[in-house]
Order: C-alpha cells, then sequence, then structure tokens
C-alpha cells in the first residue's frame, strides 16, 4: 500500500515538517496495517517537533488516529481486516494516510464511536479520564479550576468533572470560547487576560480556593494557579502551552498553604494493557452515555499540518482538531 507520511529531520517551527510518499509492505509480527481516516492534533505533537521533547531524528508525528485494519501480524490476537480501530501511541507516526502499528497499541471501536470521534477524543479522554480519576481522584462536591477550559482537553475536563458532581471554574481567552465552555456545563467562567483569576476564584469558594488546579498552560499561569488553589489543595499541571514550569522552590507550596503539586503524563498512568484496556472502557462508556461530548473545532487536509500547528500555537482553535487524509 502507498501512504503519505509526515516526518522531522531535526526540531523547530511548524516549517520542519515534510512529507514523503513510502511503500507500505506486510505488516510483521505483532503489527497492523491500518488505513486512517482520521487523525487527531494534540499539544504534545507541538513539543515533539519545537523540541521541548526530545525526540529521535528524523521521525514521524502525532499519536492519536482512527481507520480501518487492513492486514493483520503473525501472532495478533483480537483483529481482523475490515474492523475498526484507534490508537493514542505511544508510536509516533500518526501524521499519515496509512502505517503500520503495534497491534497491543490498538483499541476496537465500539459501533457507536465513529472515526472522526474516536481520533478527537482518544487521547484527550484518556488524558482526562487520567487527571480526574487516577491522578487528581476528584469527589462530588469539590470546587476545581481548569485552566485553557475551551481547549481539546479543557472541554472534556469541564464534562467529566459536570458529570461525577463537581463545580467547575473555567479560564478562557475570548467571549468565543467562554460561550463554548458555558455550553460544556462551566458554573463559572473568567477571562485569564482581564479578569483577577485568583481573586474571583476565592470569591466564587468564599476564600477557600479551589480544592484541585488542572493547569495545561504552565509557567503562564503557574502563579495563578497557587494563588487560586485552597489549603492542601493540589495543582496537576499537565502542559506547557505557556511554557514549562520550571526553578519551582518547594518551600512556595508552604506559603500557599501546604499545598501540593504533580506533573503527571498518561503513559505512566497507562502503562500496563490491564490500564489501558480499563482507560479506554471508561471513556467510551462517557462518550456513549452522553456525559461527554466531543466538539471537533476543526478540520485540516493531512498536509496542512503545518498550518494546524500554527493556529493552534497561537490559540485560535476550540476543541479538538483533525488532520484528514485524502481519500484513494
Amino acid at each position: 500500500m502507498q501512504a503519505t507520511q509526515a516526518f522531522i529531520e531535526s526540531q523547530g517551527g511548524p516549517e520542519v515538517i515534510d512529507w514523503r510518499e513510502v511503500r507500505l509492505g506486510e505488516p510483521g509480527p505483532g503489527q497492523v496495517l491500518l488505513r486512517q481516516s482520521a487523525i487527531g492534533l494534540n499539544y504534545i505533537d507541538i513539543y515533539h517537533r519545537d523540541g521541548t521533547y526530545p525526540v529521535q531524528l528524523p521521525g514521524g508525528l502525532g499519536l492519536e488516529s482512527a481507520g480501518e485494519v487492513v492486514a493483520v501480524g503473525e501472532g495478533v490476537h483480537g483483529f481482523r481486516p475490515g474492523d475498526r480501530a484507534a490508537t493514542f501511541g505511544p508510536e509516533r507516526t500518526a501524521y499519515a494516510s496509512a502505517r503500520l502499528v503495534g497491534a497491543a497499541s490498538l483499541f476496537k471501536l465500539p459501533a457507536t464511536i465513529d472515526d472522526d470521534t474516536a481520533a478527537a477524543a482518544l487521547l484527550k479522554a484518556c488524558t482526562v479520564e487520567m487527571l480526574v480519576e487516577r491522578c487528581a481522584r476528584v469527589e462530588a462536591g469539590s470546587t476545581v479550576l481548569v485552566h485553557a477550559a475551551a481547549g481539546g482537553v479543557g472541554l472534556i475536563l469541564v464534562q467529566w468533572l459536570k458529570a461525577i458532581g463537581a463545580t467547575v471554574i473555567g479560564t478562557v481567552s475570548t467571549e468565543a470560547k467562554a460561550h463554548a465552555v458555558r455550553e460544556a456545563g462551566a458554573d463559572h467562567v473568567l477571562m485569564y487576560k482581564s479578569d483577577d483569576v485568583a481573586a474571583h476564584v476565592r470569591e466564587i469558594t468564599d476564600g477557600q480556593g479551589a480544592a484541585v488546579t488542572f493547569d495545561g498552560i504552565g509557567m503562564a499561569t503557574w502563579d495563578v494557579s497557587l494563588k487560586a488553589t485552597a489549603r492542601r489543595g493540589l495543582i496537576v499541571s499537565y502542559g506547557n502551552a505557556g511554557g514549562p514550569v520550571t526553578g519551582v522552590n518547594l518551600g512556595v507550596l508552604a506559603q500557599h498553604g501546604s499545598q501540593f503539586v504533580t506533573r503527571p503524563t498518561l503513559f505512566d498512568y497507562y502503562l500496563h494493557a490491564s490500564e489501558r484496556a480499563a482507560g479506554a472502557a471508561r471513556v467510551f462508556e462517557m462518550i456513549e452515555s452522553g456525559a461527554v461530548k466531543i466538539k471537533v473545532g476543526q478540520r485540516y487536509g493531512l498536509q496542512d499540518a503545518a498550518r494546524a500547528h500554527a493556529d493552534l500555537e497561537a490559540g485560535r482553535t476550540t476543541g479538538s482538531t483533525l488532520l484528514i487524509p485524502e481519500q484513494d
């Protein structure tokens, strides 16, 4: 099978993304040949591209995709040609019209979840499941602050938290994004560019602060997160969109009320096959029940990935973003 695949020879701006046509052979032992219909764009793709996270070069880009199994290799059980499947990595080759991928990283898709939804949701929603239910263990009745609440992860976070009975305060950058976050169910929405977020959170919580703060922005919101989080509260710093948090003085956590902070990554919580299976099943359950609705805010052609990266970095996207390969 002929395929179009992205690759980078060096890390840098969106312009380092290049494309090549490759001939894919038969899948090897443990592999599946996957014809892809939709690829999810995630901020981690930018970290791999720009050097925030070191990667082996030259190499591919992208973790999240969905499509149809074309062929299976020796030793593959649970998949056969014609099955619909999706993955969120860790293989970094998703920006492709087709690819060879390890069957162990694939999930068979329920008939109720289409390819676009799977590619837009799997990595982000599993991240949310990990953040809420495994890492922070948010309880019903807790007040939670969500930075960048209109992003792909943010909108799912808001809905998930509401579904389990939390009170949600979301921060956004524009009124249009505020509208999307209100529609997702947030109880309060703050404009982080103009509002004193920490002061408003304290006012909403009668001076207590948020029990948990989910911060996918990083350094740009670190001080706000400290000031907005309650005594003995938890700051979950899970992204670097506003720069990585560096030079942390642990004494600062004591000064703000004996706070806790963690910097989780999905694959540490989805290390074993049983953990991955349980997380994906929970995600599918939340989507199928209607508790979480996946918003695809924008679609780009696969080879427009550089423009999609630039738009995501500039804050011009809302919800999830898909890259769509040309269909044969």
